[in-house]
């Protein structure tokens, strides 16, 4: 098939989780179908990834993203039905003229969309749109605004909100057919549209790089988290983790220490490496060195749906996992079996001071969960079953 794939991110390098995603999917997908790539970046430097995307796809096209915060946006999203979100980054009309002319040129059999917020972008067209929707982006920022501190902005944020959820919900009635990466999202949205035809295209990781971890363990026991902060969920989560499950695991296991490991990380984020035995780091280039020098990876998510990468990482490299069962969604983890699972500051320090403490108990969890990831989310396997959604919308 000849596939038109739009991203709101250059795919390469794989540095946040939708790149992950969408660049191992374009990998093992390519061997199937022709693939034409639209995708958004923000400097010069990303368009480096040319070379190395066109190992897999017949063209790539980058669309210059732009700033989000300029006085004409935000008044356009005051005067206008259209939320903050799309008319500030992710509505281009030289995209959607761009696609326009190459849907004419070409006969394409599939549109692929990565995220509603890049729907606008497409023109009227019979080719049948499969929306994956990463995670539900309103309800995301729903959680955002409701712990916001600033109570003069919040009518104006809870408005963006009510676009944004308006719109998400209209471009799931127009695509053909939607994917989501949790049998729960898909649930979510069958609620509300029972007749939207919704599948289930798991997150996934790549077996193969991640078996090459080379394991070397601090005489410090390591608890490590993993985000990219440009992302709302890894903030609360990082300041979650260090306000107050931290102080707790530390009164359990006094040496311990903590790496607090993400690209982006904001003034608020750095400042938390004043805590005892905490360290932020953000210029790591082989995510494998964290993951090879911890003992325990905490995921203390408190928002944002689909399934999470740093989880199948770990799971991938052999270290045992503590998370809410946020962290957990969309993988068939068991509590006490592939990870520890916790909702409360308590639970969560409790479970992973056990992990730190009990090698036995550490040992069977990682094996475990190394199995399942192992047997069930290699891309290989995803990116199979993403082959056969294709094959049923066309």
């Amino acid at each position: 098939m000849r596939i038109l794939m739009v991203t709101p991110y250059v795919p390469f390098p794989p540095l946040s989780g939708g790149q992950v995603r969408s660049y191992n999917l374009i990998k093992h997908l390519s061997r199937n179908h022709k693939i034409t790539l639209f995708c958004y970046y923000r400097d010069e430097a990303e368009k480096e990834s040319l070379g190395e995307l066109l190992k897999y796809c017949d063209k790539v096209v980058y669309v210059k993203r732009r700033p989000a915060w300029s006085p004409l946006h935000i008044l356009s999203a005051g005067l206008t039905f259209f939320p903050f979100l799309l008319l500030s980054t992710y509505y281009s009309p030289f995209l959607k003229k761009s696609i326009k002319v190459e849907l004419s040129r070409g006969k394409y059999d599939l549109i692929h969309c990565e995220t509603f917020y890049i729907m606008p972008n497409i023109p009227k067209t019979q080719i049948p749109i499969l929306l994956v929707e990463q995670t539900i982006e309103y309800l995301v920022y729903q959680k955002f605004v409701r712990e916001f501190k600033l109570l003069l902005l919040k009518p104006f944020m809870y408005l963006d909100i009510w676009k944004l959820k308006t719109w998400e919900k209209y471009y799931w009635k127009r695509a053909s057919r939607l994917a989501t990466m949790s049998e729960d999202d898909k649930k979510f949205i069958n609620e509300v549209f029972p007749e939207v035809g919704v599948d289930v295209i798991a997150n996934g990781v790549d077996m193969d790089f991640f078996d090459q971890t080379k394991h070397h363990k601090s005489d410090k026991p390591t608890v490590l988290f993993v985000g990219q902060f440009r992302w709302l969920p890894n903030l609360d989560a990082a300041k979650f983790l260090v306000t107050e499950v931290w102080p707790l695991i530390k009164k359990r296991i006094p040496q311990a220490r903590l790496l607090v490991v993400g690209r982006n990380p904001t003034q608020e984020i750095l400042d938390l490496g004043k805590a005892p035995d905490v360290s932020i780091r953000s210029d790591v280039e082989d995510i494998r060195t964290v993951y090879g020098e911890s003992n325990v990876l905490l995921a203390p998510i408190r928002n944002g749906k689909g399934t999470k990468y740093k989880v199948l990482e770990a799971m991938a490299t052999g270290v045992p996992i503590v998370g809410t069962p946020l962290a957990a969604e969309g993988i068939a983890i068991t509590h006490g079996v592939h990870a520890l699972i916790g909702n409360t500051p308590v639970e969560l320090a409790e479970y992973t001071a056990r992990i730190l403490s009990d090698k036995k108990e550490a040992v069977k969890i990682s094996k475990n969960a190394n199995k399942l990831v192992r047997d069930t989310y290699d891309w290989g396997k995803i990116a199979a079953e993403l082959n056969q959604v294709y094959r049923d919308i066309v």
